[in-house]
């Protein structure tokens, strides 16, 4: 929950009971963030990103591609299944691909204008790739963290209320992944602190994935889970839905 909204339901809460009469108590800071917000109906969830995140969806509207075949649409699905009479409405904008810097060229109409309540990005993989293969514009992990913060900031600025959930890049140890690896790992294991941190900072929702792939290939090789070290199989993204639903659910009514 975002600091402002905290603040509106612990004034919510004192209002009423001075109208009532009875004399406010105090709210601890762990009283408040039990009080979880509840998906409203009609709400739009957003899923933005790069090529996990695409899914190859459809660039038009039809319904039946809209929400490519990834994890989010997994999402989408089932809460568009078991909640029809809320109505909700999904969105994926993923772009394969997309470093963070691509996804802020595009973040006025592809996120901003699209007026997200619930907003999930998945970013970061591309960024640690241009800057170990030493692409033209690589981004580096400062201008990745600086980009995020700026992005969060205008969104927050627009929509103060918006529910936020931030999903940390995530590798295996496959194919050209796991021929660089010490590189991609050092790499990525600075990217997936800073979402951790910034989720914390913005009071969003954060969703671990590379401890869920982690777990899941000391059963199963891991090329079963992640094709080439970076995409999930469809078992992969199976693993990404449950994985965030369970997170979102602990913080979101829905």
């Amino acid at each position: 929950m975002n600091p402002l909204r905290r603040k509106f339901i612990k004034d919510l809460a004192i209002t009423g009971l001075v109208a009532s009469g009875i004399p406010p108590i105090s709210y601890s800071e762990s009283t408040i963030k039990s009080i979880k917000p509840k998906a409203g109906k009609g709400e739009v969830f957003l899923f933005q990103g790069d090529s996990i995140t695409d899914g190859n969806r459809g660039r038009n509207n039809d319904p039946n591609h809209i929400m490519g075949h990834g994890y989010a649409f997994s999402i989408a699905s089932r809460l568009g299944a078991d909640h029809p009479e809320m109505q909700y409405q999904f969105i994926n904008r993923g772009v394969s691909g997309n470093t963070i810097i691509d996804m802020a060229r595009r973040w006025q109409t592809d996120t901003i204008d699209l007026k997200p309540d619930i907003l999930s990005i998945l970013i970061g993989i591309n960024d640690a790739t241009s800057a170990i293969f030493h692409w033209d514009h690589a981004v580096t992990v400062s201008q990745y963290e600086q980009v995020f913060i700026d992005l969060l900031s205008q969104t927050l600025e627009k929509y103060p209320d918006i529910f936020l959930v931030l999903c940390e890049p995530f590798i295996l140890k496959v194919g050209h992944v796991a021929e660089n690896w010490e590189a991609y790992h050092r790499d990525i294991s600075e990217r997936q602190g800073i979402v951790r941190r910034l989720a914390e900072q913005y009071q969003a929702v954060f969703v671990g994935f590379q401890e869920v792939f982690d777990e899941a290939s000391r059963e199963t090789n891991a090329d079963y889970w992640i094709w080439d070290g970076i995409h999930p199989t469809v078992a992969g993204h199976e693993l990404m839905a449950r994985e965030w639903m369970k997170r979102v659910k602990k913080n979101l009514v829905i």
